[in-house]
């Protein structure tokens, strides 16, 4: 029979003798790959099936008893066990509140989630804009998630704190391009308007320049000076 099967591999597969001794080493691991997962799955319905017939023997004989049930007797995922615990939970006893804009990149380490590296963008940000004028502007640090800001308010309170402003009608374009809210080619754009139409009044006037839109001049009025 083996030299049978040798014969056929040979003529219509084009195996050497070599190369069907090989063949034929590796067919009972070939197979034995390929029936494991239906092996698998078989033993594990067995078990599924005897751990349901125990379980309602275990339910007969406590009802037999004349124990009445009001959970499984058996051990049940409980997802209390697993929720995070909040940090405002274990605040430190010795800190008080203070405002954010307070804040340095050492203190700011008290936060759970922020370190050295996370703390000094922050601050970076927060003097590159000038301050925050709303706690939502700290979602646009890079690196830090939402989860994370949510903890800062319960270490800190947000008060509004605009510290620079943007001389809009004395300012060259290559300062009003470094900061975060600005491009080089907005800034551009404002000093071509300015240079034409002369000193901007207020904001209404950042609206006659139609290619901004709306909501981009509210973000960026709190930081214009005229």
């Amino acid at each position: 029979m083996k030299r049978n099967i040798f014969f056929w591999l040979k003529t219509y597969l084009g195996f050497s003798n070599k190369e069907s001794r090989g063949f034929l080493f590796i067919i009972p691991f070939l197979s034995l790959m390929i029936f494991f997962p239906s092996i698998f799955h078989f033993i594990k319905l067995r078990q599924a099936e005897e751990y349901h017939l125990t379980y309602l023997e275990k339910l007969d004989s406590i009802r037999n008893s004349g124990v009445e049930l009001i959970a499984s007797p058996n051990l049940t995922y409980n997802p209390d066990d697993t929720v995070r615990i909040k940090s405002d939970i274990k605040k430190f006893e010795n800190l008080k509140r203070i405002s954010f804009s307070e804040a340095d990149s050492v203190i700011l380490q008290i936060v759970p989630g922020i370190g050295p590296s996370l703390a000094g963008r922050i601050i970076k940000y927060k003097n590159q804009l000038g301050g925050f004028h709303e706690s939502d502007q700290l979602l646009e640090v890079f690196g830090l998630k939402p989860e994370t800001v949510d903890a800062i308010w319960e270490y800190f309170d947000f008060e509004a704190s605009i510290f620079r402003t943007i001389e809009i009608n004395n300012i060259e374009m290559s300062e009003l391009a470094k900061h975060p809210y600005f491009s080089y080619a907005e800034a551009k754009v404002i000093l071509a308007y300015r240079n034409q139409h002369g000193a901007y009044r207020n904001v209404e006037d950042l609206k006659e320049i139609i290619i901004f839109k709306p909501e981009w001049i509210e973000k960026i009025s709190p930081y214009l000076s005229f």
